[in-house]
Protein backbone atom coordinates (compact mmCIF):
# COMPACT_ATOMS: atom_id res chain seq x y z
CA UNK A 1 0.00 0.00 0.00
CA UNK A 2 2.66 2.52 1.01
CA UNK A 3 4.83 1.43 -1.92
CA UNK A 4 2.02 2.22 -4.39
CA UNK A 5 1.64 5.69 -2.85
CA UNK A 6 5.37 6.37 -3.18
CA UNK A 7 5.34 5.27 -6.83
CA UNK A 8 2.32 7.46 -7.50
CA UNK A 9 4.01 10.47 -5.85
CA UNK A 10 7.15 9.93 -7.94
CA UNK A 11 5.10 9.65 -11.13
CA UNK A 12 3.38 12.90 -10.23
CA UNK A 13 6.76 14.64 -9.70
CA UNK A 14 8.00 13.31 -13.05
CA UNK A 15 4.87 14.61 -14.80
CA UNK A 16 5.18 18.03 -13.13
CA UNK A 17 8.87 18.36 -14.03
CA UNK A 18 8.19 17.25 -17.63
CA UNK A 19 5.43 19.88 -17.88
CA UNK A 20 7.77 22.57 -16.51
CA UNK A 21 10.49 21.54 -18.98
CA UNK A 22 8.04 21.92 -21.86
CA UNK A 23 6.40 25.14 -20.64
CA UNK A 24 9.43 27.07 -19.38
CA UNK A 25 11.08 29.72 -21.53
CA UNK A 26 14.36 28.62 -19.97
CA UNK A 27 15.48 25.90 -17.57
CA UNK A 28 18.95 25.99 -15.98
CA UNK A 29 20.56 22.99 -14.29
CA UNK A 30 23.14 23.75 -11.58
CA UNK A 31 25.28 21.97 -9.00
CA UNK A 32 24.76 23.67 -5.64
CA UNK A 33 27.17 21.44 -3.66
CA UNK A 34 29.22 23.57 -1.27
CA UNK A 35 26.69 26.37 -0.77
CA UNK A 36 25.63 26.93 2.82
CA UNK A 37 22.02 27.42 3.90
CA UNK A 38 22.30 31.22 3.92
CA UNK A 39 23.68 31.26 0.36
CA UNK A 40 20.96 28.91 -0.93
CA UNK A 41 18.32 31.05 0.80
CA UNK A 42 19.71 34.22 -0.80
CA UNK A 43 19.78 32.52 -4.22
CA UNK A 44 16.20 31.28 -3.84
CA UNK A 45 15.08 34.77 -2.82
CA UNK A 46 16.65 36.40 -5.89
CA UNK A 47 15.17 33.78 -8.20
CA UNK A 48 11.72 34.02 -6.59
CA UNK A 49 11.75 37.82 -7.03
CA UNK A 50 12.41 37.28 -10.75
CA UNK A 51 9.56 34.77 -11.04
CA UNK A 52 11.87 31.76 -11.33
CA UNK A 53 10.98 28.43 -9.68
CA UNK A 54 14.09 26.81 -8.10
CA UNK A 55 13.94 23.16 -7.02
CA UNK A 56 16.34 20.49 -5.83
CA UNK A 57 15.36 17.25 -7.55
CA UNK A 58 16.59 13.68 -7.80
CA UNK A 59 18.44 13.03 -11.03
CA UNK A 60 16.60 9.77 -11.70
CA UNK A 61 13.24 11.56 -11.58
CA UNK A 62 14.51 14.39 -13.78
CA UNK A 63 15.89 11.87 -16.32
CA UNK A 64 12.42 10.30 -16.55
CA UNK A 65 10.94 13.77 -17.01
CA UNK A 66 13.45 14.66 -19.75
CA UNK A 67 12.53 11.44 -21.56
CA UNK A 68 8.84 12.32 -21.25
CA UNK A 69 9.53 15.88 -22.51
CA UNK A 70 11.80 14.56 -25.31
CA UNK A 71 14.83 16.43 -23.95
CA UNK A 72 17.08 13.47 -23.18
CA UNK A 73 20.20 15.41 -24.31
CA UNK A 74 19.96 17.22 -20.97
CA UNK A 75 20.71 13.95 -19.11
CA UNK A 76 24.48 14.51 -19.41
CA UNK A 77 24.11 17.53 -17.06
CA UNK A 78 22.23 15.46 -14.47
CA UNK A 79 25.13 14.27 -12.32
CA UNK A 80 25.76 14.97 -8.66
CA UNK A 81 23.47 17.17 -6.58
CA UNK A 82 21.15 18.96 -8.99
CA UNK A 83 19.07 22.07 -8.62
CA UNK A 84 16.93 23.30 -11.48
CA UNK A 85 15.67 26.82 -12.13
CA UNK A 86 12.50 27.02 -14.26
CA UNK A 87 11.76 30.44 -15.76
CA UNK A 88 8.32 30.47 -17.32
CA UNK A 89 8.26 33.98 -18.80
CA UNK A 90 11.73 35.56 -18.98
CA UNK A 91 14.33 33.61 -20.98
CA UNK A 92 17.24 35.60 -19.54
CA UNK A 93 16.30 35.91 -15.84
CA UNK A 94 17.40 32.50 -14.52
CA UNK A 95 20.64 32.49 -16.54
CA UNK A 96 21.53 36.00 -15.43
CA UNK A 97 20.83 35.43 -11.72
CA UNK A 98 22.58 32.04 -11.57
CA UNK A 99 25.62 33.30 -13.52
CA UNK A 100 25.98 36.40 -11.33
CA UNK A 101 25.59 34.30 -8.18
CA UNK A 102 28.16 31.76 -9.46
CA UNK A 103 30.71 34.57 -9.98
CA UNK A 104 30.45 35.52 -6.30
CA UNK A 105 30.03 31.94 -5.00
CA UNK A 106 32.35 29.52 -6.76
CA UNK A 107 30.55 26.55 -5.20
CA UNK A 108 27.59 27.06 -7.57
CA UNK A 109 28.26 25.50 -10.98
CA UNK A 110 25.92 25.92 -13.92
CA UNK A 111 25.85 22.60 -15.82
CA UNK A 112 23.48 23.14 -18.74
CA UNK A 113 19.89 23.83 -19.55
CA UNK A 114 17.04 24.19 -21.99
CA UNK A 115 16.20 27.45 -23.73
CA UNK A 116 12.93 27.61 -25.64
CA UNK A 117 12.81 23.84 -26.10
CA UNK A 118 16.47 23.45 -27.15
CA UNK A 119 19.16 21.90 -24.94
CA UNK A 120 22.09 24.30 -24.43
CA UNK A 121 25.52 24.02 -22.83
CA UNK A 122 27.23 26.17 -20.20
CA UNK A 123 28.78 28.58 -22.74
CA UNK A 124 25.42 29.28 -24.33
CA UNK A 125 23.94 29.95 -20.89
CA UNK A 126 26.77 32.42 -20.17
CA UNK A 127 26.05 34.16 -23.48
CA UNK A 128 22.38 34.31 -22.56
CA UNK A 129 23.25 35.75 -19.13
CA UNK A 130 25.19 38.57 -20.82
CA UNK A 131 22.10 39.71 -22.74
CA UNK A 132 20.13 42.62 -21.34
CA UNK A 133 16.92 41.80 -19.50
CA UNK A 134 13.59 41.84 -21.32
CA UNK A 135 12.92 45.35 -20.02
CA UNK A 136 16.38 46.47 -21.18
CA UNK A 137 15.79 45.06 -24.66
CA UNK A 138 12.37 46.74 -24.86
CA UNK A 139 13.93 50.02 -23.78
CA UNK A 140 16.58 49.72 -26.50
CA UNK A 141 13.92 48.93 -29.10
CA UNK A 142 11.81 51.90 -28.02
CA UNK A 143 14.86 54.16 -28.24
CA UNK A 144 15.61 52.94 -31.77
CA UNK A 145 11.98 53.43 -32.81
CA UNK A 146 11.85 56.95 -31.36
CA UNK A 147 15.08 58.16 -33.00
CA UNK A 148 13.67 58.86 -36.51
CA UNK A 149 10.63 60.67 -35.06
CA UNK A 150 12.86 62.73 -32.76
CA UNK A 151 15.21 63.63 -35.64
CA UNK A 152 12.26 64.60 -37.87
CA UNK A 153 10.82 66.81 -35.12
CA UNK A 154 14.20 68.53 -34.65
CA UNK A 155 14.49 69.12 -38.42
CA UNK A 156 10.97 70.62 -38.61
CA UNK A 157 11.78 72.85 -35.64
CA UNK A 158 15.05 74.01 -37.25
CA UNK A 159 13.29 74.81 -40.54
CA UNK A 160 10.55 76.66 -38.65
CA UNK A 161 13.10 78.72 -36.69
CA UNK A 162 15.03 79.51 -39.87
CA UNK A 163 11.86 80.71 -41.61
CA UNK A 164 10.91 82.83 -38.62
CA UNK A 165 14.41 84.32 -38.58
CA UNK A 166 14.19 85.11 -42.33
CA UNK A 167 10.74 86.70 -41.98
CA UNK A 168 11.94 89.09 -39.25
CA UNK A 169 14.95 90.33 -41.24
Amino acid sequence: MANANVIQEKQQVVSEVAAKLRESASTIVADYRGLNVAQVTELRKRLREAGVDFQVLKNTLVRRATAEAELSELDSALTGPTAIAFSKDDVVAAAKILSEFAKKNEALKVKGGVVEGRVVDVDQIKDLANLPSREGLLSMLLSVLQAPIRNFALAVKAVSEKQEGGAQA
